[in-house]
C-alpha cells in the first residue's frame, strides 16, 4: 500500500480526525485574525475612528497611510538595521558554534567534557541575568551605540553548541580516522567532511538565531541611543508612542514592518518548520 493510501486509512480509523481538523482551524483563525485586522486597519483613512469592530473591515480603503509612513518615518532604516544585525549575528554564531562543537565532539584535549558541561550550564542562566555584565563589558570596549555592540553579545549561544555537538557525535569516528590516515588535517576534517554533513543542523541554528535577533528588544533598547541605529523592536514602540489616540498610523507601520517577515515565512515555510523541529532532536 502506498504512503498516501496508508495516511487516508489512518484518517478513516481515527474517529476524532474531524474534531482535530476543526480545532486546528479555530486555533489558526485565532492566530491569523490579529494580522488580518492589522492589514485592514492600515488601509483605512488617516484618523479614522469607529466603535463598531466590523467597520474596520469595510470600505473606504486608501494607501495614503503607507505613503505618509514611507516618506516621513525611519521604518525602512529600522528594517535594514534589523536585517543587517540578524544576518551578521547568524553568520558569526554559525561559525563560532560549529567550531566549538567540532572541537568538543571530534578533538581529543583535556577537560573537554568539563567544557561541554559548562556550555550546558549556560542554558540554565536567564538572558536577563547577563544584561548588566554585558552592558558593562560593551561599555568598557566603547561599543555602545554601534553595530558591533548589537552583534557581539548575541553571538555566543550555548544552545547552538549543544545541538551541533549532538549532531557531530553522530558522524562515525571511523570516517574521521580514515580521513586522518589519508593525511586530512583538523581544519579539512571540519570544513570538507563534518560541516557538509551538518547542513540540516546548521540550518536549524541559523533560523533560530536569526529569529531571536530579529525579535530581540531588551538588548538593543539598552545598547542603542541613536535613532539611526534602532532595530524594529525598538523603533516601532517609539513611533507608536506618538499616536496614542489613533489606530491607523501605528497599524500601518506595524504592517510595513511585518510584511517582510510574513513574505519570508511564506517562502521559507518548510525550512523554518524543519529547523525548529530539528532543534528538539537529540537535544
Amino acid at each position: 500500500m502506498s504512503k498516501n493510501g496508508q495516511t487516508l486509512l489512518e484518517k478513516k480509523r481515527d474517529p476524532f480526525h474531524l474534531v482535530k481538523v476543526i480545532i486546528a482551524l479555530i486555533v489558526a483563525l485565532v492566530f491569523i485574525f490579529p494580522i488580518v485586522w492589522m492589514l485592514f486597519v492600515s488601509l483605512k483613512p488617516i484618523n479614522a475612528v469607529s466603535t463598531e469592530p466590523l467597520a474596520w473591515f469595510l470600505p473606504p480603503y486608501t494607501l495614503e497611510n503607507y505613503i505618509k509612513i514611507i516618506s516621513g518615518s525611519d521604518v525602512f532604516l529600522w528594517t535594514w538595521n534589523s536585517f543587517v544585525v540578524g544576518v551578521i549575528t547568524t553568520i558569526v554564531t554559525l561559525i563560532l558554534t560549529s567550531l566549538a562543537a567540532f572541537a568538543i565532539s571530534k578533538m581529543d584535549f583535556p577537560y573537554r567534557r568539563f567544557i561541554f558541561v559548562f556550555f550546558l550550564a549556560g542554558l540554565m542562566v536567564p538572558g536577563e541575568a547577563m544584561i548588566i555584565p554585558l552592558f558593562e563589558i560593551v561599555g568598557d570596549m566603547n561599543m555602545l551605540d554601534t553595530y558591533g555592540g548589537l552583534v557581539l553579545p548575541m553571538v555566543a549561544t550555548p544552545l547552538g553548541v549543544v545541538i551541533l555537538k549532538s549532531f557531530f557525535d553522530g558522524v562515525p569516528d571511523e570516517l574521521i580516522e580514515s580521513a586522518k590516515i589519508d593525511g586530512c588535517a583538523d581544519w579539512r576534517l571540519y570544513w570538507n567532511i563534518v560541516l557538509p554533513l551538518a547542513r540540516p543542523a546548521m540550518a536549524a541554528i541559523g533560523i533560530l538565531t536569526f529569529i531571536a535577533s530579529w525579535n530581540n528588544f531588551l538588548w538593543p533598547y539598552l545598547a542603542i541611543v541613536s535613532e539611526s541605529l534602532y532595530t524594529l523592536p525598538v523603533g516601532i514602540p517609539v513611533f507608536n508612542s506618538a499616536y496614542t489616540d489613533t489606530y491607523v498610523e501605528p497599524m500601518t507601520v506595524n504592517a510595513l514592518a511585518s510584511l517582510p517577515v510574513i513574505i519570508a515565512f511564506l517562502i521559507f515555510e518548510k525550512q523554518i518548520i524543519k529547523g525548529v523541529s530539528f532543534s528538539g532532536i537529540k537535544g
